[in-house]
Order: C-alpha cells, then sequence, then structure tokens
C-alpha cells in the first residue's frame, strides 16, 4: 500500500517535466513547420539557406531561414524525445534549452550587426544562423525565460528520485 502511494506520487511530481519539455518541443516544432509555410513565413521567396541575410519572416516578424528552421525543427524533436523517455531528460532539455537561449539573447543584445561588422569585417552569408534582429533578441529571451521558469518550477517532490 505504501509501496503503491510513493509510485502515485512519484509519477504526480514526474508528470509536470514531461509535460513541459513536451509542449516546448511540440512549440518548436510547429516554429519550424511554420517556417517553411508560405503566406505564413513573409517573403518566402528570399528564404535564405542561412544567415541574417534572409528577407523571410515567421508571421512578418521573426527572420527565418531554412537552417533556422531545421535547427527549430530538431530542437523540437530533442523536447518531445525528452519527455518521453523520463523526468530528468526533461528537466536536462529545459535548463540546456534555456540556457543556450539565454546565451544567444545576449549575443544578439550585446553585439548587434554593425559591431561586428565594424569589427570583423562583412560577415559571410551563411555563416550565421542567429539574425541581429531585435524582435528576434527579445524572442530569444522570453523562451529563455519560460524554458528556465519551467526549469524550475518542475522539481520533483522532495525525497522522490527522478
Amino acid at each position: 500500500m505504501l509501496q503503491e502511494r510513493t509510485r502515485e506520487v512519484a509519477d504526480a511530481t514526474r508528470r509536470p517535466a514531461r509535460l513541459a519539455a513536451g509542449v516546448a518541443g511540440a512549440l518548436f516544432l510547429l516554429a519550424g513547420i511554420l517556417g517553411f509555410v508560405p503566406g505564413v513565413t513573409s517573403d518566402y521567396a528570399s528564404l535564405a539557406l542561412s544567415g541574417h541575410y534572409s528577407e523571410a519572416r515567421l508571421f512578418g516578424v521573426f527572420q527565418v531561414s531554412v537552417l533556422h528552421n531545421l535547427l527549430h525543427l530538431l530542437l523540437g524533436a530533442a523536447g518531445l524525445a525528452a519527455a518521453w523517455l523520463g523526468a530528468r531528460l526533461s528537466r536536462l532539455y529545459l535548463l540546456a534549452g534555456g540556457l543556450v537561449y539565454l546565451a544567444l539573447w545576449l549575443y544578439g543584445a550585446l553585439l548587434d550587426l554593425t559591431t561586428v561588422e565594424k569589427l570583423f569585417g562583412p560577415i559571410p552569408s551563411g555563416t550565421s544562423l542567429v539574425s541581429f534582429a531585435p524582435a528576434d533578441d527579445w524572442l530569444r529571451f522570453l523562451v529563455a525565460a519560460g524554458m528556465l521558469a519551467l526549469y524550475f518550477l518542475v522539481r520533483p517532490a522532495r525525497g522522490i528520485p527522478e
């Protein structure tokens, strides 16, 4: 009876982490798919392979490229896989994703394109996966904050192993 109750509590504390990683993964998958849909992505004809020179914009706001969309698809698949494999990997996915997006936000916020070009010269097309647009920077901040908040919110109950 006690063992059954412990299992119920353990399952209840693991479920939120798996759900959070699954939802984050599904959202990344959706963003990756929509990035390839003309109409949802404005200026679709100018979708570049990579880099900040792509003029294609998801919802007319967020700059996307082929590799950027593929990266979102990969992150989405990783989130769904983590959710499938367990709470520990789900929390690790949320933490790693949040930290990566936080680093990308800091990079975009601290070094804009004009500064980089002044310091190092023109950036060759196809060498950068991230754009330097302010809307993209703030979306990265929101994604980082969301993933890190979920990481801290979906902690297992005290005394219950992950």
